[in-house]
């Protein structure tokens, strides 16, 4: 039972928020209103079908591979952890080593046992030359100018390669100034203020860098924020804390060392060096939002510098290290006495002679020590430095930063930055104080402790207590306020809100670090995430509300233009979620193929409704929350129908797709449910039914009639863009900047009628999306799915297409095509110029037809390309799709493909120039890349033919070079010929036969290169190639473990090599005409003969026999049988033979003949007045189970219908065909397809009238259907005969000519060859009478054509196998990126209730939302796996029965589970109810109870909503009268 406040809520049933508007029944009228109470189950009719489980090959999760995933997540969070913290640890350790060896006669001691020449027994200290402060000094600016050289490589490579901008002067000017304060302050931190700091001392000061962040983060506070008073609160503490470390250490040592050193005054500096080093990073912290002018100006130059950075730092990078090139000088100077040693590099860069002095032992006591053990006075032994150690440092010191750097961005990358990035960075600190102490005490009990580095090179320490002294007197405990304020201005690092995979100018400011402060210079640099979140209260999170689109997409109430008084902002918040429109064109797609469609559909549904309601109810938000929507655009969707000819009705496809809904609904839910019957519009261009699904999210499905709407795959495409991107966004009255932010956020999910996917799919693409706002297009791996040869060669085919040359593609420059059965495309890129507007051209030349028709994903994708936008592959995103099982379906399929991909691949070959101005992503070496791709194509089959050749000659050693070219030849050439002459069936017959041939001809190939391996050994060019890619075959497979089926496969792609590669080729160019889909072609449905026609046939036919006797050479016998309605004045005939006329004229006309007219007419007059009588209804004259329509106007915008049909009336066939008259119809108002019952009984409903005129101008001006035109078609035809005779005679003569050189070299090769130096067979002669012994090296002779075409393939195969390495990285860290570590449902330990609803807030309303359940009628012994001595079948069978209506709405499942829930309860320990909260919900007894306390949250503002809407009704009703009165 649920609470008693949800009970009154619930029975209240106003509020709309808790009422299920899938209550009312399923067959109800097409008005929506009540039919009554449904129908009960007939007793005998109770037995069910339950629905399978999940089938869908998307669905399949290999628990396996999914546990690796998420042990591999586990080891990389601690692996990027003990990196970071190490090389973090080892970057600030070597540094401050670097800078105790620049104190000025600093003197150690050494441990003696590592010098040959020193005593063991003895102690000795040496001191440091002037020559060891130089070179250390130099290692120093080399440190800080290796980052800088980075960052300026970095910002010159996106100016050459990329778009760059110039900025304004002014902001030049200010970047300059603040990047030298920070410049001179590291200069003046590292070469005057650590060396005169112990090592511990040093360490610590640099938590106190971040004075400037801290002082400008608080100034960009804003008063709205949340907890201000704390906030500003903290903010003042951290910059005490800041400015007390600048004054600490000078103060201390100023009064512990009265008498001070000429060097004292060097820590004086500690004050103006931290504060300039802070200057570094005042852009993270400035906001243009801020209270204060000065930040908001700032805040401006910091938006400015997402387009000018790399153009400024490439200037400001090369400023830097002059700076600090200058200072060092300057300071070193100061420090050494003069600046001439700085120069003296020949000296400084050498080995160094440095003397060991020995320590004097105190005496004690009265005893006298023996003469031997008294240390001679001023006895220094010389030792050696080595002149590579400060290089081996100062290399290690690059390496452990830039690691620090590489893996901390990683982490950050991959959504592990709490743990991995965050931590060890604000842990580097304390854990190089405890490492250094440790050092320094071991050090100094023992000198001979550490032998890893030189005995003279160690840290400058200092012996005192570490409590007592170092705490105390040296006021050590203050840097734990330090860290305190550093961890509190670095906070953001614990809160990261980028998305996945985020790009390093979304990660960090600046491009590089500062490898001197390493820790500091990544947290402070790290980006802090500072854009407005979007409240759940902004989002419309209930698709119910009477404002449906615009409310729904544009967050608009009511519709308002710019220039209404109250005008709204420029940009909402809720404009950047992304709007997701699932296209999918569909045409005679199978039963099996649409069902995985729509349950891929359905599975979206339930996604989006889950994200919907964690934020609607939970109020939690989701980062990944979008809008979904589907539009499936049938094409050809209308037949003849069988009752009425005159009539069309939708196609068989269409009505098996609407009969899959409930089908396709039950096995995704794993329930039996009925998804309430599409709405029916009437349409321009067809017709249209909508869906509403479980999810509230709809399916609109587009019915094209081809003879109102140009139809096809390229003009489906058309028809969505323009609707969705035209009419739906740019015909709507918002704001430009509103409409520029939602064209950026829209995306178009292209798809197949039978593609199979999962919403993590989606969500993968979608994460490169936001990635790069640049970026138009991405697509997934696609998988073939099917049985048989055929399906086998695709699947290896389409592995290697991905796993090579998309991802080769996607590395070196763009993906050139993202197929359209499952793609990503931003709206705001194919809206750009040239791209959605030239995608409409209609085709007009023979080149149109092959490359805008017959490939139309490629074109679309070029144009994209070559208005600057990147196309990108995920190889984390799966969909399958069902591919072509026999091999002419296949063969057809390729004819189309292979002459579009060329004809594209050209197109963008020959704009190249301009491609590579425009497109920052597509380079010179890429174009180079795609043209030896083009090469090799177009060449492949004459190195198939070579390669048959020669396996012949190897194979049979009878065979000579010339008969196995002629055995070869020979079936080439009549297949060639075959495919001038025969008919597309008759060619692929003679293929199919030719297939089987080769297939056996590639196993003698394959014997033949064992027995080539065997004579010329495995170091031959051909062996090696063989080897290398069979082995960048395997490895790859292996580093795609969840697609390693494929790899067997490769044995059918190997024998199928000849007829893919040389015979589909020769198809695909001679049957270049063929401008045929050539795929799921049915015959046009017909219509039946009536009597009249058969009549007038039969008539016809009699005339034809007629005439044709007149024809023959009697056919003067029948000439007097023919009517003629003349007649002379004078006639003569002779037996019939002839007939003479004088004075001839026409026949009058007969009373008969004026009869019989009289009578017609009037029998039309009977017939229009019968026609008046059956408007008005007074007469019996109805047609057989008609419907009609009662409207008050036909006005679209104001029609509607009411849907009446009469089952009991029966009349006969005679009847309704002869007396029935015609029923006017409007195809806007009353088409005759909305009545077929196959489409169910669902609501009828009109477009607005906006939309029908927008329909109506997009058909008259880019979709009217295109007239047959004899004329123009045969122009087409002839203009692509010619085309195909010009490619296939370049197309033979490039083949020709390659094998008749590569052949003829081959026959000559023992005069024109190249030696291979590799495999070379020595022959060794002794002659016995002249002991004389004879070495003769034989070397493999090379054709150089084929030795050249050898080093061809292997460079492209090199080249993608490298990038595939990459491409494999950036997979694996999306995966990782998209991996959740939830083992369990079950609540951590040390997590609160809230914040584990937050973190599970959408798992937790998967849960609730279930179907499965709800209504008890999937109990767990009732189903498939259920014991059969526990199934109780009769009681289930009976529930079933008297179970008046399922609930098959998401929302309304989870409400009634959630609102079932009861903090008291809970609390006092009741048991919840098994069947609310669902099967498989196991979570803990406190997180119940957050969620009761959540729920009783949502039921309050519910109430309160509730009374203000009453008395906003009073109001309204106490106003109505004097509206009236108005």
């Amino acid at each position: 039972m649920p609470p008693p406040d949800l009970s009154m809520i619930l029975a209240e049933g106003s509020d709309q928020e808790f009422s299920d508007d899938e209550n009312t029944p399923l067959d109800q009228g097409a008005n929506g209103a009540g039919g009554g109470a449904e129908e009960e189950t007939k007793s005998w009719d109770v037995f069910r079908t339950l629905p399978p489980s999940a089938t869908s090959l998307s669905e399949n999760k290999d628990g396996f591979f999914d546990v690796a995933i998420k042990v591999l997540k586990v080891f990389t969070y601690l692996f990027c952890f003990l990196v970071v913290l190490t090389a973090g640890v080892m970057t600030k350790g070597i540094v401050l080593l670097m800078t105790s060896q620049l104190k000025t006669n600093k003197t150690l001691h050494i441990c003696s046992a590592k010098e040959s020449q020193l005593s063991n027994e003895k102690s000795y200290t040496v001191t440091l030359p002037q020559e060891e402060n130089v070179v250390w000094a130099w290692m120093l600016f080399f440190c800080f100018a290796v980052p800088e050289f980075g960052s300026w490589f970095r910002s010159t490579r996106m100016c050459v390669f990329k778009s760059w901008q110039k900025p304004r002067l002014t902001d030049f000017l200010w970047v300059m100034m603040f990047e030298t304060l920070h410049t001179v302050g590291t200069a003046l931190f590292v070469y005057l203020v650590l060396p005169d700091l112990d090592v511990v001392k040093g360490v610590m000061i640099t938590n106190c860098v971040a004075f400037i962040p801290g002082l400008f983060g608080l100034l960009s506070r804003l008063k709205d924020e949340s907890n201000y008073n704390l906030k500003v609160s903290l903010d003042v503490l951290a910059l005490i804390c800041q400015v007390s470390g600048m004054v600490v250490w000078p103060v201390v040592e100023m009064v512990n060392n009265t008498n001070s050193s000429s060097s004292s005054w060097h820590l004086w500096l500690t004050p103006p060096a931290l504060l300039l080093i802070s200057f570094g990073w005042w852009e993270n912290y400035v906001d243009k939002h801020s209270n204060f002018s000065i930040i908001r100006y700032f805040g401006g130059i910091k938006d400015h510098l997402w387009k000018t950075r790399y153009f400024t730092y490439m200037f400001v990078s090369v400023w830097k290290c002059a700076v600090f090139f200058l200072v060092m000088i300057i300071a070193m100077g100061a420090r050494l006495g003069r600046i001439s040693p700085m120069f003296d590099l020949d000296v400084a860069f050498q080995d160094h002679l440095i003397y060991a002095t020995e320590k004097r032992q105190s005496l004690t006591g009265d005893s006298i020590p023996d003469f031997g053990t008294v240390a001679p006075f001023e006895k220094n032994i010389p030792t050696i430095t080595n002149q590579m150690t400060p290089v081996y440092v100062f290399l290690v010191q690059v390496l452990t930063a830039w690691v620090c750097y590489i893996f901390g961005k990683f982490a950050c990358k991959i959504c592990i930055q709490g743990f991995s990035f965050a931590f060890p960075i604000n842990l580097t600190i304390p854990v190089s104080v405890s490492v250094l102490i440790s050092m320094c005490g071991v050090r100094i009990n023992n000198v001979c402790a550490l032998i890893v580095m030189p005995t003279y090179l160690f840290w400058e320490c200092k012996n005192y207590d570490i409590l007592d002294g170092f705490l105390t007197d040296e006021f050590a405990w203050v840097w734990l306020f330090w860290i305190l304020s550093q961890i509190w201005i670095t906070f953001h690092l614990w809160m990261p809100k980028h998305e996945r995979l985020a790009s390093t100018e979304k990660l960090f400011v600046t491009p590089m670090y500062n490898s001197i402060l390493i820790d500091q210079s990544l947290a402070l640099n790290r980006r802090r995430d500072t854009d407005g979140d979007v409240m759940t209260e902004d989002l419309n999170l209930d698709p119910d509300l009477p404002t449906k689109e615009l409310a729904q997409y544009y967050e608009t109430v009511s519709i308002r233009t710019d220039s209404s008084n109250n005008t709204p902002p420029k940009i909402m918040s809720t404009d950047q979620i992304p709007r997701i429109y699932a296209c999918a064109t569909m045409w005679h797609e199978n039963k099996d193929e649409m069902i995985e469609m729509l349950k891929s559909i359905l599975r979206m549904d339930e996604d989006q409704s889950a994200r919907r309601v964690a934020q609607k109810y939970l109020k939690v938000l989701n980062v990944d929350y979008y809008e979904f929507e589907t539009h499936i655009f049938f094409d050809d969707a209308f037949e003849i129908s069988d009752d009425n000819e005159d009539e069309n009705v939708a196609n068989s496809y269409v009505r098996t797709m609407v009969g899959l809904m409930d089908e396709a609904a039950s096995h995704v839910h794993q329930a039996n449910i009925r998804v309430r019957p599409p709405k029916k519009y009437p349409a321009p261009y067809g017709g249209r039914l909508v869906w509403t699904l479980p999810g509230k999210t709809r399916i609109v499905a587009h019915l094209k009639d081809k003879s109102k709407i140009r139809h096809k795959k390229r003009w489906s495409q058309v028809m969505y863009m323009y609707y969705l991107l035209g009419f739906k966004l740019m015909d709507q009255a918002i704001s430009t900047d509103r409409k520029e932010v939602i064209a950026e956020n829209t995306f178009i999910l292209a798809l197949d009628g039978d593609i199979d996917f999962n919403p993590n799919a989606v969500a993968l693409l979608l994460d490169l999306m936001r990635k790069n706002n640049n970026l138009g297009a991405a697509c997934g791996r696609i998988h073939p799915v099917g049985a048989g040869l055929m399906v086998w060669y695709q699947m290896f085919e389409y592995a290697i297409g991905h796993w090579l040359q998309k991802a080769t593609e996607h590395m070196i420059g763009c993906v050139l095509c993202s197929p359209g059965c499952f793609s990503l495309f931003r709206g705001k890129a194919l809206m750009d110029d040239n791209v959605m507007a030239r995608y409409t051209t209609k085709s007009s030349q023979a080149r149109h037809y092959v490359q805008y028709d017959q490939g139309e994903d490629r074109w679309l994708c070029t144009l994209m390309l070559q208005r600057g936008y990147r196309v990108e592959y995920s190889a984390a995103s799966d969909a399958f799709t069902n591919s072509p099982t026999g091999f002419g379906e296949f063969y057809n399929q390729r004819r189309r493909w292979v002459p579009s991909t060329m004809a594209n691949i050209m197109d963008l070959l020959q704009e190249y120039q301009k491609t590579v101005a425009v497109n920052d992503n597509i380079s010179f070496p890429y174009i180079i890349y795609q043209m030896m791709l083009l090469v090799g194509t177009i060449l492949g089959p004459g190195t198939i033919f070579l390669m048959l050749v020669g396996a012949f000659v190897a194979a049979f050693p009878t065979i000579d070079m010339w008969t196995s070219f002629t055995m070869n030849i020979v079936p080439i050439a009549i297949f060639m010929v075959a495919c001038i002459f025969l008919k597309s069936k008759q060619q692929i017959t003679m293929a199919y036969i030719l297939t089987a041939v080769y297939a056996l001809v590639m196993m003698v190939v394959l014997v033949s290169l064992f027995i080539t391996f065997a004579e010329e050994g495995w170091y031959s060019p051909s062996s090696l190639f063989f080897i290398a890619t069979a082995l960048s075959f395997i490895i790859t497979g292996i580093l795609h473990p969840k697609e390693l089926v494929c790899l067997p496969c490769g044995l059918i792609y190997y024998m199928l090599v000849p007829s893919m590669y040389l015979l589909l080729q020769i198809y695909s160019c001679f049957n270049l005409n063929d401008v045929s889909w050539g795929t799921r072609e049915v015959a046009a449905k017909q219509k039946k003969k009536t009597r009249e026609d058969l009549e007038a046939e039969k008539k016809a036919a009699e005339e034809a026999k007629k005439n044709k006797k007149k024809e023959g050479f009697l056919g003067f016998l029948y000439r007097d049988q023919a009517p003629t309605d003349d007649e002379g004045s004078m006639e003569f005939s002779l037996a019939g033979l002839f007939k003479i006329m004088c004075c001839v004229h026409s026949k009058p006309n007969t009373e008969r003949d004026q009869l019989t007219s009289i009578a017609n007419s009037l029998d039309i007059l009977k017939k229009r007045f019968e026609m008046i009588e059956f408007n008005k209804g007074g007469t019996a004259y109805q047609r057989r189970r008609s419907t009609l329509y009662s409207r008050k106007s036909l006005s679209v915008d104001n029609a509607s219908a009411l849907l009446l049909e009469d089952d009991d009336m029966d009349y006969s066939d005679s009847a309704s065909d002869v007396s029935a008259p015609r029923e006017e119809r409007d195809d806007l108002v009353n088409p005759y397809w909305m009545e077929d019952k196959a489409l169910m009984r669902g609501e009828v409903d009109y477009m607005p009238g906006a939309e029908v005129q927008f329909f109506k101008d997009l058909i008259e001006k880019y979709l009217f259907p295109l007239a047959k035109d004899k004329a123009r078609e045969d122009k087409a035809a002839s203009e692509l005969k010619d085309l195909r005779n010009m490619v296939v005679f370049s197309f033979v003569m490039m083949n020709a000519i390659f094998v008749l050189v590569t052949f003829l070299l081959q026959l000559h090769k023992d005069i024109i060859h190249i030696n291979w130096m590799l495999g070379v067979k020595s022959n060794i002669t002794y002659i016995e009478e002249s002991f004389e012994v004879f070495i003769a090296e034989e070397f493999l002779m090379l054709d150089p054509i084929g030795i050249v075409f050898v080093l061809f393939f292997a460079i492209i195969m090199l080249i993608q196998f490298v990038a595939m390495l990459f491409h494999r990285f950036g997979t694996i860290s999306h995966i990782l990126a998209f991996t959740d570590l939830t083992w369990c449902r079950q609540k951590a330990e040390d997590m609160t209730e809230n914040a584990y609803i937050e973190k599970n807030a959408v798992n937790i309303v998967r849960e609730l939302q279930k179907l499965k359940g709800i209504d008890r009628d999937d109990d767990s012994d009732g189903g498939e796996g259920g014991k059969l001595t526990r199934r109780k079948t009769i009681h289930n069978l009976e529930r079933q029965r008297q179970k008046k209506q399922a609930i098959s709405t998401l929302d309304v499942a989870f409400k009634k589970r959630f609102f079932s829930f009861s903090a008291e309860a809970v609390e006092s320990g009741m048991d919840m109810d098994s069947s609310m909260l669902g099967p498989r919900l196991s979570v803990r007894r406190g997180t119940l109870k957050a969620l009761a306390e959540r729920r009783e949250s949502v039921v309050h503002e519910r109430r309160v909503s509730r009374s203000m809407s009453r008395s906003m009704g009073t109001r309204k009703t106490s106003f109505a009268p004097e509206v009236i009165e108005i």
